[in-house]
């Protein structure tokens, strides 16, 4: 069995748990129904009733599914969505995953990503992912420093992390694939500082130099730089509440290079993400259509005075 293969069935029997008799929706759009395909037949060779349905690529990462589409999701077992655009903070898959469906997103998904990133040690990282999600949920307060400038506060008082390892058996998961991080929803109202990024930027990619954001109150209110200008716009355009910070999280797949694609970028191990737009899907309280992350390579976290990141560094 090839990388490809055997990552396409890591997806579907391990990561999914997909069972006969399941019906198993994989929403695509044209650049990537060759992969889709793929994930269906597989399904199909679990004994699922897999359809697959085309969309037309969204304009914005965060951007609704037409509705047909949502109404397809929220009818199925198991939904995957391998898209160049990511409904991962979709009210559609929000939805879905209250009626149930097990749902795993692909935004900007490769062949050859999906099958490098998808064959290192699943159980090792789970390990990891859940650790991380551990530490994030017990903290009060989390601090971003970087050599480059980073010096962020955010509060994640009261809020609950997800870890992203794959496992996405019990009605109403929902996971991204690859998989590979610990995550949490920050106050969109508190928090503030700066943060050099120097990693991908969603909607982006790298930047040629560094770009510099500066935090207040839970909001960005300046970014530096032709790249910082656009990131700032295409959050500024899904409304007030489009510049909220939204998320944090930290790399812990092993597998995972800088290539310049979010979906992989954000889940190297040692790196952390802060993410600006919508909240609602992963624990926080605010939908907009927007959802941009922008990775910091190699940054030291430490929460609530404890460290865990160092320089790039997992600790955990």
């Amino acid at each position: 069995m090839g990388e490809l293969e055997a990552a396409v069935h890591a997806v579907i029997h391990d990561c999914m748990g997909v069972r006969d008799g399941e019906q198993v929706l994989v929403v695509c759009s044209e650049a990537t129904e060759e992969l889709a395909r793929r994930l269906a037949d597989e399904a199909r060779g679990a004994g699922a009733e897999a359809l697959l349905l085309s969309i037309a690529e969204r304009t914005q990462h965060g951007e609704e599914p037409p509705g047909a589409a949502a109404a397809a999701m929220a009818a199925a077992d198991v939904v995957l969505i391998p898209t160049l655009k990511s409904l991962s903070h979709t009210a559609a898959r929000r939805e879905a995953c209250a009626a149930g469906a097990r749902i795993a997103t692909f935004p900007g998904v490769t062949a050859e990503m999906l099958a490098r990133v998808m064959s290192g040690d699943l159980a090792a990282l789970r390990r990891r992912s859940r650790a991380v999600a551990e530490r994030l949920s017990a903290a009060g307060e989390a601090r971003i420093t970087c050599p480059r400038g980073s010096d962020l506060r955010l509060s994640l008082r009261g809020r609950e992390a997800i870890a992203d390892g794959g496992e996405l058996h019990e009605p109403g998961a929902f996971g991204n694939l690859p998989c590979g991080e610990g995550f949490i929803a920050p106050r969109h109202d508190e928090g503030g500082g700066t943060l050099v990024v120097d990693g991908t930027i969603g909607g982006i990619g790298v930047p040629p130099e560094p770009v510099r954001l500066r935090v207040e109150e839970g909001r960005l209110v300046e970014a530096e730089g032709t790249e910082g200008e656009r990131l700032l716009a295409a959050l500024s355009a899904a409304g007030e509440l489009g510049t909220c910070v939204a998320e944090l999280g930290i790399g812990t797949n092993e597998r995972a290079q800088l290539t310049g694609n979010l979906l992989e970028d954000e889940k190297i191990i040692g790196t952390c993400h802060v993410a600006f737009g919508a909240s609602a899907g992963i624990g926080g309280e605010v939908q907009v259509p927007v959802h941009l992350d922008c990775v910091v390579m190699k940054p030291t976290v430490e929460l609530d005075g404890e460290v865990l990141v160092r320089d790039g560094e997992l600790v955990v």
